[in-house]
Order: structure tokens, then sequence, then C-alpha cells
């Protein structure tokens, strides 16, 4: 192996080592974005219960307290933060170390990309007749790879809100189409008079035009499925607005959303690489700049800026500033600086510019006297293969291996020292809500009773339900008296009214049929259905057993656990109804209530199929008892009827084998309920929560003395003790 091999293949390994320390991180990062949005939500409540509590407080100086709480500022500060902590999650969440590539239009950056990946012309469109790439694309090293393109298109609404919505509001057309059809169907609106003699707007409304015009060329494209995969032949058909000969015959662009390119890279062992190809700038698409900034923020770890000097006197113009301003954008928290580097396009003799190598040293020169600060400068050949890799590709990812860990930790202090001051200023805004109503909360406090209330509950209805469950435990293998009348029941049914023809029955569809077998025939089907119906009379009473129970629990919760002020409904309704009830946050306790309330006991899950084995014997196909050679409708009437009394005996014999099951059935489910509501862990603090919402109405005339104040103060302490929860410090740390 190659000291060239040996520096690769270490370099490849390393970059893998980056990409895998950086998943644990996404994990961390994840968690206290939730826990934003939940210290969000807890805010905006607090800030609707304030609304009303200004128009019910009577005290001036509370009222004037909660005035001044500002929320709606610090939610704005927390949604600025999470869009924050998204571009970190999606950093570290990447299988891959991106490189962007950006530069104005001609400048040859796609020459570069070619350079790179070794694709052609037909992948990375180049020319000089104008604007050629038309989509973002992403080019992914992925080693002896066939080629292949995958292609993402908006859907209808996407490309009304992302793309045509914004040409409208920038060109002030009014109403944005709301469907394809009527951005289709009817003429683009004029455009005011106060746009109508400034070029740019000229342009813009020229490349709407463009969208327009050409709509039913790539209409069907957004009817198709979210992405496709295309041979490397088809690449430029849709990444590209020109062909090979510079004709704008392409307008599958304009459907695409992102184009991903795979391929294996000519330079040895790139590693876990890809390449991100940004349209050139320059052109008059609206919203150019705006998806450049989302690219680099959203997908990329370091920027490629590629320029062209050109003769006879070259300088950097003003598109080279907002270009650079423009990308510095991408990302606050590290200076564009630290992750970006200016590639110079060098071009030779034989170049239709000739040697701009002096050009290239003018640029370089006067580069920072113009607020121009890259990691490194680098000039070299975009268009020649072995340039760039020697000269761009090996320092760029060695840069990339020696500084992206810490440009990650830097980039991760500094989006946690934000989170970190944001908690500090909503802890202060959290402590000045807690003294709002301090004088209604020193004038009554509820807590210590209902402390002592909930504890009395929780002892009565835990007793409750145990014993309860006892009582079902010692039942659990004994038969169900009301199953096993109900069994008697239908197993006399089938005797009595058996459904079997008589003689001269059986002679007339003998006539009909034309012979005794095929009437034989049908009678099994008709005997086999009238038999099985009646025990459908099961039905009813597993279901009534099932509902006993529910009952039962219900009357524990009722009388110990006094919740039944809480809903009109009783019985096995009353449990559905607590579910509803229970906020969705409470999860374990609600799934407790919602999962007895669902659960039922039925023939057809339970008995059917048990029942159904033994009714072969009447099916024409299985049935073990032909009709002999001379057959006559005594002997159909004697073989129908032995097979109805057989299976009649064996469904008797398999039904009483089941008569524990209701019992079992029972015993199961309410010990799931007491699992889930008693002894799953946390599940009492759940039940804290639920009963502090619901207090007054559980216990009215406990409560009735405090009157509505002591209510008002104690539930306003609860939001902001919630609140508080949530911006507990270790929650904003990762």
């Amino acid at each position: 192996m190659t000291i060239q091999n040996l520096v690769t293949t270490d370099r490849t390994k390393q970059i893998q080592e980056i990409l895998a320390r950086r998943q644990p991180l996404k994990e961390k990062i994840t968690a206290v974005g939730d826990n934003l949005r939940s210290l969000v939500i807890s805010l905006d409540t607090l800030t609707k219960q304030r609304d009303r509590l200004i128009t019910q407080i009577t005290e001036p100086e509370e009222t004037d307290n909660l005035q001044q709480l500002n929320f709606q500022e610090l939610q704005s500060q927390i949604q600025s933060q999470l869009v924050e902590l998204d571009l970190l999650k999606n950093r570290f969440n990447r299988n891959t170390i991106n490189i962007g590539v950006i530069g104005r239009a001609g400048q040859g950056k796609s020459r570069l990309l070619q350079s790179l990946t070794g694709l052609s012309s037909n992948e990375i469109p180049t020319g000089d007749r104008g604007h050629c790439t038309g989509v973002r694309s992403k080019i992914l090293h992925q080693p002896e790879t066939d080629t292949y393109g995958e292609i993402t298109f908006h859907s209808e609404h996407s490309f009304l809100q992302e793309v045509i919505a914004p040409y409208y509001k920038e060109l002030d057309l009014g109403q944005v189409p709301y469907s394809l059809d009527e951005f289709a169907c009817n003429p683009l609106p004029s455009r005011p008079s106060h746009l109508t003699n400034t070029a740019v707007a000229e342009g813009k409304y020229e490349y709407l035009q463009k969208y327009h015009q050409h709509l039913p060329q790539y209409r069907h494209l957004l009817a198709k499925p979210t992405s496709i995969r295309i041979t490397k032949d088809q690449i430029r058909e849709y990444v590209a607005q020109d062909n090979l000969a510079g004709e704008r015959v392409y307008h599958n662009y304009l459907a695409v959303r992102e184009a991903k390119i795979f391929c294996t890279f000519p330079h040895p062992d790139v590693g876990q690489i890809a390449l991100i190809d940004m349209p050139g700038l320059g052109d008059t698409g609206v919203g150019d700049e705006s998806r450049l900034i989302e690219t680099l923020a959203q997908d990329v770890d370091l920027v490629m800026m590629v320029r062209l000097p050109s003769p006879p006197r070259e300088y950097w113009k003003d598109v080279d500033l907002q270009l650079y301003d423009t990308a510095s954008k991408a990302l606050t928290a590290l200076s564009f600086k630290q992750w970006s580097f200016l590639i110079l396009n060098h071009t030779d003799v034989n170049s239709p510019i000739g040697d701009n190598s002096v050009y290239c040293q003018d640029l370089e020169r006067d580069r920072e006297n113009k607020g121009l600060y890259f990691a490194d400068c680098i000039t070299a050949n975009c268009a020649n293969a072995e340039d760039t890799n020697q000269k761009l590709l090996d320092p760029v990812l060695n840069f990339l291996v020696e500084n992206i860990t810490e440009l990650d930790r830097k980039y991760v202090s500094v989006c946690q020292e934000d989170l970190l001051q944001l908690q500090q200023k909503v802890s202060a805004e959290l402590n000045l809500s807690r003294q709002a109503l301090k004088q209604s909360a020193q004038n009554q406090n509820y807590f210590p009773l209902f402390i002592e209330l909930f504890d009395k509950f929780w002892d009565k209805l835990t007793s409750g339900l145990e014993e309860l469950l006892k009582e079902l435990r010692a039942e659990r293998d004994l038969e169900n008296f009301a199953f096993q009348q109900q069994i008697k029941t239908a197993i006399a049914a089938c005797k009595e009214d058996s459904g079997l023809p008589t003689e001269s029955e059986i002679e007339q569809l003998r006539h009909s049929k034309g012979g005794y077998p095929n009437a034989y025939y049908e009678y099994l089907n008709e005997v086999r259905a009238h038999l099985s119906q009646h025990f459908l009379l099961l039905d009813e009473v597993l279901k009534q057993e099932i509902n006993k129970v529910k009952t039962q629990i219900t009357e524990i919760l009722i009388k110990n656990g006094k919740l039944g002020n809480l809903t009109e409904a009783r019985e096995a309704e009353f449990l559905g109804t607590i579910a509803e009830i229970i906020p969705d946050n409470l999860k374990r306790l609600k799934l407790g209530f919602e999962t007895l309330a669902e659960f039922e006991l039925s023939y057809r899950g339970l008995i059917q199929h048990r029942i159904r084995q033994h009714l072969d014997d009447l099916t024409p196909d299985e049935t073990t008892l032909q009709l002999s050679p001379s057959p006559s409708a005594a002997e159909v009437l004697s073989c129908l009827t032995s097979l109805h009394s057989e299976a009649v005996y064996k469904c008797q014999n398999a039904l009483d084998d089941l008569l524990a099951e209701p019992n079992q059935a029972a015993f199961a489910i309410v010990e799931e309920f007491l699992d889930r509501i008693l002894r799953a862990k946390e599940v009492k603090k759940e039940w804290l929560k639920f009963l502090q919402e619901v207090y007054d109405r559980v216990w009215v005339e406990e409560f009735e003395e405090f009157g509505n104040n002591s209510k008002i103060s104690q539930q306003w302490i609860l939001e902001v003790e919630r609140a508080i929860a949530f911006n507990q410090k270790d929650n904003f740390q990762f």
C-alpha cells in the first residue's frame, strides 16, 4: 500500500468516526427540543389563563402584576431557538460530510463538480450560453456503484406555496392561485404600475411566465410519487435547462425539488462525502437566495465559493460581496470564515479567456480588503480533474478531518450558551409569575387539604379494586353460571329447532334438483346454517358478563374514589367517559381507562372458530357420511339427523370446556386495568395531576369554603409550576 493510500484510508476512517460521534448528540438535542416545545405550550397556556384572570381578579396590584408579564416574547425566542436546534440536529443526523459548492453562474462551478466526481455534462450541466443547472443536486460518493439518479418532485401544494407564491408576493400580483388548475387555466395577472419599468421585476416576471407557459410539459411530474429513480442517461433531462447542444428544450427541472446523484468519485477513499450543487446565482428566479441560505444551514458542513477571474480587468464586484453576505447568513453560530473556502478558477493559455493567473493573484491579494474572509483560498483549474483533486480536494478533506469536530464543538457551544441564557430569562419571568397572585395565595391555600384527601382517595381506591381482583382471582377457574345457562339454552334450541326437513320436503327437492344426492348436499348447507345461528345467543351473555365487571369497577370508582361528579354516565359507559376526561398528557392513566372501556368478550372472538370445526360433517365437500347407491328420502333424513345430532354433541362438549373462560377473561382485564392505573411507574403522580385539575368537582363539600379566588390562584400556581418544571436547567443541556 502506498503512502497516499495510507493517508486517504486513515482519512476515511476519521470521517467515519466523526459521523459516529455526532449521532449520540442528535438524541440529546432531540430531547431538549421536545422539552422546549412543551415549554412553549405551557407558556401559551399561561398566556391564555393570564388574560382570563385579568378580567376576574379584583385586587389592582395583582392585575398590574399579570399585565406586566410578557410570555409572547419568550415564546418567540424559544421558537427561534427551536429553529437553531433543528439545524443542529440535522447536522448531526447526516450520514455524510457535505460540501456545498456555490457561485454565480458561469464561474466554473459545474466544471469543478465534474472534475471532483468524474461525472460529465450529461449529469452536471455546463455551458456558455447562460444558466444551465436548473435544480439543487446532491452528489453522493458511493464506491463501486453504477451512476444513477434519484429525483424528488414538488407536490402540487408545495409547488404553489414554495415556488409560485413567492413570485406573487414579490411582484405584488395579488391572491396566490389556490389550485394548480387555477394557475393553469387563467392568464397571469398584470404587473402593478410601480414595477413595470424595473429590469429586475421584468426578469422575475418573465421567469414566472416560464413556469406558467411550460406547465403542460412538466405538470404530470407534480402528480408523481415523492421520488423516482432514473438512469445515468436520464439525469440531464431533470436537472438541466438545456440539452448538450445548448437548446432550451428541457422543462422537467421546473417540477423538481431536489436531485440526488449516486456515483463513484475518482479520488481514492474520499469517505462518506457528498457534494451539494446549487444553481448559479444571478438568474432572476425568486427565492434563490433564501433557498441558498436554507440549504447551507440545513445540509452543508463546508462551503466552496467558486470565482472565475476574467480579463481584461478583474476586481471584486458587488454581486460577489452580495453572495458572500448571503451565504454568511446561513449559520449565525459560526463565522463564515471558519467553514468556507474560496476557489479561484485558474485557466491556462488554451482557454477561451487565456491564462488568468495574474487575475487570480489580484483577487487573492484584494479579497480581505473587501471583507471576504475564508478558511483558505485555493487556486486550481476547475476543468482539470488532476489539478482539482491534488490542489483542492486533498486540502479541503484534510481541513475537514482536522477541524470539523472543533467546528461542531463551537457550534454546539454557541447554541448551548444561547439556550442557557434563554432559560435564565424564562426563569426570571416565571418567578415574577409565581409572585403575581401572592396575596390570594396567602389568603387561602388549598394544597394541604388536597394532599390529605388524595391520600385517603388512594387508600380507598386501591383497597376497593384490590379486593375486587381478589374475588375475581378466586372465581377465575370456576364455571361461569350465566354462561353455562346460556349454553344449555342454545343446545336446547339446537335440538328443538333442528331445521331438519321432512321426507316429503326431501322428495320435492329431489324432483327439482334431479336426484337425492343433490338434495342431500343442499340440505347439509341449510341444516348447518340453521344450527350455527343458535350459538349466536352466546354473544349477549359474554358481553353482559364483562359489563358486569365494568360496572363493579365503576361502583368502586364512584364510591371509594368519589369520581361520580365528573360525569352523569354510569355502569360500563362511565369508564369510557372518564377516559375522555383524562388529559392526553397523562398517558399511563388514560391508557388504563381506554383499555378497560374498549375491552369486549364476544362469540365471534372467543367461540365461533371452536364451533365451526365441529360443523365440517355438515359441509358437502367435507362430510364423511355419504348416501348409498340407491338412496331414498328416508335415508337422506336419517343421514341428516345423525350428522345434526353428532354436531350438536360435539359443540356441547367444546362449549363445556369453555365454561370458565368468561371468569378468566374478567380477571385478566381487571388485573391489566389495575396494572395500568395503580401499579405502573409514575401513575400515582398522574392521578395527582388529574385530580388537581378536577379537585373541586370530586370533593365539592370539602373545598366549598375556599371559594372561587382560591381556586383561581391555585390553578395559576399549578400552571406556573408546570412551566418551571419544563424550564429546569438540566432540560436545556445537551
